[in-house]
């Protein structure tokens, strides 16, 4: 590594003279200056600066998944740039717990000055949801209507290309689907699978026939919950019902991509299979650690106005409690759980499997 030739200075390097210098109340223009609108700035201009590492970290990701290939190397790095944005997010999460020593009266003193300038309009933000997959399709009636409408034509220009490209969500579907099946001369894991679900729906239509502590109507409830479970898992193989699944929006991934991920949750110990694990173990937390944002974003509104509505014209808490379950993005994989056998009702990989997977891994 090369020496640098010319001495850095620490606030030339940082450019502290130009963020520093970056706050700039607005209720000075009408009258007194509000104590906490300095706050309300600093705390929003690090939460733009953290959203930029975040589509810094993204893009590099959405750059890597862009191969037909992706060796062990590149995912850890996917690994470790999911993890980090992962981080970030707790990060963001704890800023909530600053900007809520703000009481609603504090808001009070400049909030209407603020108008229609809003959180909405963070074009920053915008890019993060629709990189990982929330495009103008996935998101609630008032986004799709309205946004678009609520922004320069540059920063809609912007948004709108990127609508264009695929998501990470599209690139993590299209890597999983070209995982190998566990199809071969000696071995079937989808017909062992299906075995196994068959004789665990089959005890469990056992034990609530047999069980005589419950009503007949408790019973009917239960039989008929159990029918729908065993739509689901016949859903995963019966291409016709996973796509009505698909339709009903109970669940997003292709079926091919859907059967990857949960081979890889039951087999996840398997040395092939751990770093493709932690990809997609991050990408639940990532879409965790993003609902709890909009959750707790959604209360702190709440109680800083109530039912009023927000400055950029949505409704406010109501606006914001929406999109905390419209806007997920990996809950089937979350949902995996739905499919999974307990470990002793899994087959063993026979050695033919194994080998095979190795070569195709390398």
């Amino acid at each position: 590594m090369k020496k640098n030739k010319e001495p850095v200075y620490y606030g030339e390097y940082l450019g502290l003279d130009k963020l520093l210098s970056s706050q700039h109340p607005v209720s000075p223009r009408y009258g007194d200056e509000a104590h906490d609108e300095t706050l309300f700035i600093i705390v929003h201009q690090a939460y733009e600066l953290w959203f930029k590492q975040i589509i810094h970290e993204l893009r590099s990701i959405l750059h890597i998944f862009r191969a037909e290939h992706i060796p062990d190397e590149a995912l850890m790095t996917v690994v470790h740039r999911l993890k980090r944005i992962v981080t970030i997010q707790d990060l963001l999460n704890h800023q909530i717990d600053v900007m809520e020593t703000m009481t609603a009266q504090d808001f009070l003193e400049f909030r209407d000055y603020l108008v229609p300038a809003s959180g909405f309009q963070s074009i920053q933000f915008k890019e993060i949801e629709i990189s990982l997959g929330v495009k103008r399709d996935k998101r609630i009636a008032f986004d799709q209507a309205s946004f678009y409408n609520r922004i320069n034509d540059e920063d809609r220009a912007f948004l709108e290309s990127l609508e264009d490209q695929p998501d990470l969500f599209e690139r993590v579907d299209a890597w999983l689907a070209r995982m190998p099946f566990l199809e071969t001369n000696d071995f079937s894991f989808w017909k062992h699978y299906q075995q196994a679900i068959h004789l665990q729906i089959e005890a469990d239509r056992e034990i609530v026939e047999g069980n005589t502590l419950l009503s007949e109507t408790e019973r009917a409830q239960e039989l008929q919950e159990l029918e729908a479970t065993a739509e689901n898992f016949a859903g995963l193989f019966d291409a016709s019902r996973y796509a009505r699944m698909q339709e009903e929006g109970r669940v997003r991934l292709s079926q091919p991509a859907m059967q990857a991920a949960l081979f890889i949750e039951m087999y996840r110990e398997e040395p092939v299979f751990n770093l493709p694990y932690q990809v997609l173990s991050a990408l639940v937390d990532i879409d965790e650690k993003l609902t709890i944002w909009r959750y707790r974003h959604a209360m702190m509104v709440q109680r800083m106005l109530g039912s009023k509505i927000g400055t950029g014209g949505s409704s406010g808490h109501e606006y914001l409690k929406r999109t905390t379950e419209k806007n997920r993005i990996f809950a089937d994989f979350m949902n995996l759980a739905t499919y999974l056998l307990p470990k002793a009702a899994l087959p063993p990989l026979p050695a033919s499997v194994k080998d095979s997977l190795r070569r195709s891994a390398s």
